[in-house]
């Protein structure tokens, strides 16, 4: 009797530690509580027998299951309005002692002998002997096999804190499927126990570890929540708030989940705060792969200044770079649009020696961020290509097109490469469909490449591949593919005359793309023309007027024919047949040994004068490796050589970067050399 006494009276001494006041809590819509004291009558007797499990300390992050409890009217958390909600503190854990008895028993005011250590376990109340097995991401991930799964056990007992349940199922997911994962994704939202989780999700975030909230939201994002939920702008909010806790892992983390999410404003004031984050730490930074994730997030409107100080922090770290680094610059640098020629030289000769064994979507990765870089180096395509070339038999058809279209926006020209898919196509025509066929013969008309031991057969069968969809293909296609076919000089007859159909030529001048679509329609013109083909619908075409051609005058060159030339010897900006300009005009006699004035070319028979036109050509009008013209200006050349010119090039930025005198010994050199222009630079053709 006396130890029960004892017990009884050291417990109550233990409730009288406690304040006698409860918090009662102001819910608003992002879940953030503010809390307002209200002083209320006491009973210890009351709160003894059944309240224990309404008594939390949110001052503390692991007591109680590690959860933080709301309790309300309805005993739901309200995530809309605002609501109050009373959470009551307890200070200690209450009766830590063990009692020399099996059983301890409080008596009251005609109540029945209550089992206290029976109660407190079926309220979930923790004692030193009992304590909850922990859940861990790891755990959950292993354990469960679905989605549902982990909010099974989540709705079973629910454990602090709830990111381990959001990691568990986007762990789950990645090992899935894309079928499986969508199918799975539709049960995790209709489960009854995932609005409960997004709860707890919710409460918790201004208490659990900044680290676990990072990665909660990450996983939230990748599982495909609505980026416009309540959950994932809380979380953005409270992200924001506690950014100054932000360390080198949780950088990481923050730049991986705002790479991965839409602008929002939420998004843009956190990415703002990421960018000041970054300005002030960027020197600390000790890991390549945490700079490079920074790079990737901080936007492509991010300040310049910035910009050049990660540039220098990457340089600085340039001997730490391993093959995937390297890798993984180009995409770094093209995610915040910033051209760094010196590093990207320097990744680009780690990734050409070890570019065996590098996987495909690594290649297509390097090549797509170059394209949007418009960074161009000869020595990695090359590389990137040769690679290619010595493994081809290891490469689908459909990898190896993708890759060349890549090249060809880059105006990148590899022969080999180009040669042996030539000849790939030719063996195995099954290959082609009606996108395939478009895309090759796009390749290998711009980039002006025919292998002349296998031209004919590769134009036949791409023409008769063309043939078997003319009755499936949209007038878009079938123009472009017959474009591709004439800066070729090629004409399967059954493709042109289908193009040529009323309801074809409606379609192409009625569509959003006029302009080009009439260029094209015109150049087509010009081709029947000036090629000789054998077309009855050529002389029905009419068409609207063409757009204005586009003309790369050169002053330095216009000032040099003047010089060296003199005045009413050349003309300039003169506008020829089939919608064709060109920059200058010479007139010279048969042997192009002397300049015939142009009021003297009347009096000289036709035989006898020799037209020369003088074409300034820029860049673009080239392949990488600056020798060899691309589609159109080979097709332009052609046509002049038919209406009887012979053609002079003139490279814009060669000439520019010649004082005057040597500029005018160039031209001279050029307009009175007997030597003829290669025509394989003209007619398609490379060496066999």
């Amino acid at each position: 009797m006396s130890n029960r006494a004892g017990s009884f009276l050291w417990n109550l001494g233990q409730f009288s530690t406690l304040a006698s006041t409860s918090r009662t809590m102001r819910l608003y819509p992002l879940g953030v509580c503010r809390t307002k004291i209200v002083y209320s009558n006491w009973n210890p007797r009351h709160l003894l027998l059944n309240n224990f499990d309404n008594r939390m300390q949110p001052s503390l992050r692991f007591l109680f299951q590690d959860v933080l409890i709301f309790k309300s009217g309805d005993d739901n958390f309200q995530t809309k309005g605002i609501c109050t909600v009373t959470a009551l503190t307890v200070n200690r854990l209450l009766c830590p002692r063990r009692q020399p008895s099996k059983e301890s028993s409080v008596f009251g005011n005609g109540l029945d002998k209550v089992n206290f250590y029976h109660e407190a376990s079926s309220k979930g109340f923790l004692t030193k002997e009992t304590k909850p097995t922990p859940v861990t991401c790891g755990k959950l991930s292993q354990e469960c096999t679905s989605l549902s799964d982990v909010l099974d056990t989540f709705s079973k007992a629910p454990a602090f804190p709830s990111s381990n349940y959001f990691s568990a199922m986007w762990t789950i997911a990645k090992r899935m499927s894309d079928d499986q994962k969508c199918f799975e994704k539709q049960l995790m939202f209709n489960h009854p126990a995932f609005t409960q989780l997004c709860e707890h999700m919710m409460r918790e975030a201004k208490i659990m570890h900044y680290d676990q909230l990072l990665f909660s939201l990450h996983a939230i994002v990748k599982l495909g929540i609505p980026q416009n939920t309540l959950l994932v702008q809380t979380l953005l909010r409270v992200v924001q708030e506690r950014i100054n806790e932000c360390d080198e892992k949780c950088l990481s983390v923050l730049s991986t989940v705002l790479e991965a999410m839409e602008p929002c404003k939420n998004v843009d004031v956190l990415r703002a705060g990421l960018r000041i984050l970054v300005d002030q730490r960027v020197w600390k930074i000790e890991r390549v792969f945490t700079l490079q994730a920074v790079m990737r997030s901080i936007g492509k409107n991010a300040p310049i200044a910035l910009k050049r100080k990660l540039e220098m922090k990457a340089l600085r770290e340039l001997d730490r770079f391993s093959v995937l680094n390297s890798q993984h610059m180009f995409g770094a640098l093209a995610a915040m649009d910033h051209r760094s020629v010196t590093l990207l030289n320097e990744c680009s000769k780690v990734v050409v020696g070890n570019i065996h064994g590098c996987p495909f979507k690594v290649l297509l990765s390097i090549l797509q961020c170059c394209r949007g870089l418009q960074y161009r180096n000869s020595d990695l395509f090359n590389g990137i290509a040769a690679y290619v070339a010595t493994t081809f038999d290891i490469w689908k058809l459909k990898q190896v097109l993708f890759l060349l279209i890549l090249f060809e926006n880059l105006a990148f020209r590899h022969t080999g490469l180009m040669d042996l898919f030539m000849k790939k196509v030719v063996d195995e025509p099954d290959f082609l469909n009606m996108k395939n066929i478009v895309s090759i013969l796009h390749v290998y008309s711009s980039l002006n490449h025919l292998h002349r031991c296998q031209a004919r057969e590769f134009l036949e069968v791409m023409a008769g591949a063309l043939t078997g969809y003319l009755h499936h293909i949209s007038s878009e296609n079938l123009l472009n593919a017959v474009y591709s076919f004439c800066l070729m000089n090629h004409f399967p007859l059954a493709s042109v005359n289908q193009l040529l159909q009323k309801d074809m030529l409606s379609e192409l001048l009625q569509s959003d793309n006029k302009e080009r679509n009439v260029h094209r329609l015109h150049m087509l013109a010009a081709c029947l023309a000036l090629d000789g083909v054998p077309c009855h619908k050529a002389t029905d075409l009419v068409l609207p007027s063409p757009p204005p051609a586009r003309l790369h005058p050169n002053a330095k060159v216009a000032e040099g024919l003047g010089s060296l030339l003199g005045k009413g010897r050349f003309s300039e900006n003169v506008q020829l047949p089939h919608n064709y300009r060109i920059d200058f005009e010479i007139r010279m006699d048969s042997s192009r040994s002397q300049v015939l004035p142009l009021s003297d070319v009347n009096v000289v028979t036709s035989t006898d004068v020799q037209r020369v036109a003088v074409l300034c050509v820029p860049r673009s009008a080239y392949c990488l490796d600056l020798t060899h013209p691309r589609g159109f200006l080979a097709m332009k050349m052609r046509h002049l050589k038919v209406m009887g010119f012979h053609v002079i090039l003139v490279n814009n930025w060669e000439v520019e970067k010649l004082e005057m005198k040597d500029a005018i010994t160039f031209l001279k050199s050029e307009i009175y050399s007997t030597e003829a222009l290669p025509t394989a630079d003209v007619n398609f053709q490379s060496s066999c």
